[in-house]
């Protein structure tokens, strides 16, 4: 039986790979906790620069193994251990990248919407689709996507049960960048070594300032403002930073 999510890791990047090609990386128990336990596992990471999120084969993910949902507790055993990767994917103080081919359908479009950014294959399709099986969404879609398109739009998607090509997701907000299918591997690997490239404590921190601004007031986030640009004033990577700008150089940051 081969392993449900494959785990990759080169130069600060760790690559997460749904690996149920043959159920469309359709999530059941055994990814769900196997994906959980990866994402345990980065927080202990210190070389961890980016994660990046990808399905095996000709799709992303279809969402849920809907043959386990007769049951509502094997539904929470699906549920809960992605519900709880999920949340520790946006507080890890790296950037996590999505990388679509194909459908991205129920929460396998929640778990795309969750990445910090997506890049898409211009054949990819994303669809909600919980109505269809008379649910309402999970893993995160319902908060991520009237965020990032706004409520009407967002409405518009779940409650008409919209199917999205790539540039309309592109054009709505909800992707980074598009490519041609045959590049998505190369254009995937190049978006996640820039990231890599970047200070990893100023992205992280600029990462969690972001998510966390819609919560706060103005006076609040200014305050948070300050302290992560002290804190990061403090790096080996602010040294290099200034130092480069100074020179009139390229940045190389340590990372630290």
């Amino acid at each position: 039986m081969s392993e449900p999510l494959l785990i990759q890791r080169d130069a600060g990047i760790t690559w997460l790979r749904f690996n149920r090609p043959e159920r469309l990386n359709a999530i059941d128990a055994a990814m769900a906790i196997a994906f959980r336990d990866a994402v345990l596992a980065l927080g202990d990471d210190a070389a961890l620069r980016c994660v990046v999120l990808a399905g095996e084969g000709r799709a992303f993910m279809a969402g849920g193994d809907i043959t386990a949902f007769g049951n509502p507790d094997a539904i929470a055993t699906i549920m809960d251990p992605m519900h709880e990767a999920l949340a520790l994917l946006a507080a890890l103080p790296v950037p996590v990248l999505a990388s679509v081919q194909g459908a991205a359908a129920g929460g396998g479009m929640s778990i795309a919407l969750a990445a910090d950014l997506a890049i898409a294959a211009d054949t990819a399709k994303f669809s909600l689709a919980y109505l269809r099986l008379g649910t309402s969404p999970d893993c995160g879609g319902s908060w991520n996507l009237a965020r990032l398109v706004g409520l009407r739009r967002a409405l518009g998607i779940a409650l008409l049960e919209e199917t999205l090509d790539a540039p309309a997701a592109l054009a709505a907000g909800l992707l980074n960048k598009v490519v041609p299918a045959a590049d998505l591997a190369e254009a995937t690997a190049a978006m996640a070594r820039k990231l890599a490239a970047g200070p990893r404590e100023a992205s992280g921190r600029t990462k969690l300032l972001l998510r966390a601004a819609a919560g706060r007031d103005l006076p609040t986030q200014l305050d948070a403002e300050k302290a992560n640009f002290l804190a990061c004033a403090g790096t080996a990577d602010f040294a290099e930073g200034v130092s480069a700008f100074l020179g009139r150089r390229t940045p190389d940051f340590p990372g630290r």
